[in-house]
């Protein structure tokens, strides 16, 4: 019997924290939806980002066709995860 209420309470923990899942997974992906109107935005307005980091090594390092390299700095400077460091890099100047 006890094994049957440790179940049923198993089962209904793992409903709950797929849920949770599916909405953090739905809220990061507006956030990212943001960033990247925010990013337009600015580049429209002509504005800079005055939190951006220092992109200039990067920029280097992907007219040189170090992508890979460029991808890493990027995760360093910024804390960015892997494809949305991806997706910067090549959104930069002199990207292929």
């Amino acid at each position: 019997m006890t094994y049957i209420v440790v179940l049923i309470a198993l089962v209904g923990f793992g409903a709950l924290f797929s849920s949770l899942e599916r909405k953090v997974d739905r809220v990061e992906r507006r956030l990212r939806l943001m960033e990247r109107r925010q990013e337009l935005i600015l580049t429209h307005l002509g504005v800079e980002d005055p939190i951006s980091p220092d992109l200039r090594e990067i920029v280097e390092l992907v007219c040189q066709g170090k992508k890979i390299q460029a991808i890493k700095v990027y995760r360093d400077l910024t804390g960015a995860g892997l494809k949305e460091a991806k997706e910067a890099v090549e959104r930069l100047p002199g990207s292929a």
